[in-house]
């Protein structure tokens, strides 16, 4: 809810100071205000994501099912991504490599 009317709030900004400003002290206070609140929005949605985060990761510490998965999927022949073998071939592997922008 807060966010909308922040959003809301930066969008009808935009849309009356992109004409001439008249006054340069009052467009650069208005640039301040609405850089100071895209950071409280910021701010505020990476709160809101480490309390959903923490909710969920704390939500059944003893829930085990995640390493019975995995442990089924070996089982059934799908390969561990975290052998050598395997890191070496995405170590040398073109595209991979260009995807992250670490070559040309």
């Amino acid at each position: 809810m807060v966010f909308k009317k922040l959003a809301q709030k930066l969008a009808s900004d935009r849309i009356k100071y992109s004409g001439l400003a008249t006054n340069p002290i009052e467009c650069d206070k208005s640039e301040f205000l609405n850089k100071l609140t895209n950071d409280a929005i910021s701010m505020y949605e990476r709160k809101s994501d480490i309390k959903k985060f923490t909710k969920l990761v704390l939500s059944d510490p003893e829930n085990e099912t995640h390493n019975n998965l995995v442990n089924e999927l070996f089982a059934s022949g799908v390969t561990d991504p975290d052998t050598d073998e395997k890191l070496m071939e995405l170590s040398d592997n073109k595209r991979f490599l260009r995807d992250l922008g670490l070559i040309d």
